[in-house]
């Protein structure tokens, strides 16, 4: 397949995927929203390296291997949806202090903990729906005859553009109108968040019983 083509049909499909709502998009808006655009963009790096690992561990086969051991997938899928599940329950149960409201957004990042990159590259590394898609992804555009510059070039290109797409969200929801907007409502900003992880844990947990379509 000639590598303009090759090119086309992966991000032809990568490319809409990466800008629908998910994981990886909540965590970049909720460090954004919350710790200012330091931490948004700590979460974007996060997340662009875990789906560029997603990407290089799909070309050395692991879309075959889940494929072919159903049990594994399952295993993948149920670890995942439960993490997420469990990040969801944490940010619910979060209780704001009473001097938070009158932080700036500086000080709010240095005082809340963790590091925003591990957060960003846990959720995209435990959201199996990146397995299917990157699985989907190569294994209709992907094969023996692929040269590896090529594929180096796709693992490139997944990044770059998960580095692109989630910058502009995380420069959008940390700018000055949108925090002065949502000054005071940093900890039912944490709240929906952990809803939509709740809910996104929920339905890959009632999906796992599904088998990866090749």
């Amino acid at each position: 397949m000639d590598a303009t083509i090759t090119l086309i049909s992966v991000f032809a499909i990568f490319i809409p995927a990466l800008m629908l709502p998910g994981p990886d998009f909540v965590a970049v808006v909720r460090s954004s929203m919350t710790r200012g655009a330091k931490a948004g963009l700590q979460t974007t790096i996060g997340v662009s390296a875990g789906l560029g690992l997603y990407a290089t561990l799909s070309l050395l086969g692991l879309s075959t291997l889940l494929v072919e051991y159903q049990w594994l997938t399952w295993t993948v899928r149920v670890l995942g949806g439960c993490y997420l599940i469990y990040l969801g329950i944490k940010l619910i149960r979060a209780r704001p202090k009473a001097d938070d409201f009158a932080l700036t957004s500086d000080e709010i990042t240095s005082k809340q903990r963790g590091n925003p990159v591990l957060f960003g590259f846990l959720v995209t590394m435990t959201n199996p729906k990146a397995i299917v898609l990157f699985a989907s992804i190569f294994a209709t555009a992907v094969t023996a005859e692929t040269p590896v510059w090529l594929m180096v070039l796709m693992i490139g290109l997944v990044i770059l553009s998960a580095l692109v797409w989630y910058t502009i969200i995380s420069l959008f929801m940390s700018s000055a109108p949108v925090m002065k907007r949502f000054a005071h409502a940093q900890h039912w900003i944490e709240r929906v968040a952990g809803v939509c992880f709740i809910a996104i844990g929920g339905r890959i947990l009632a999906d796992a019983r599904n088998p990866v379509s090749p």
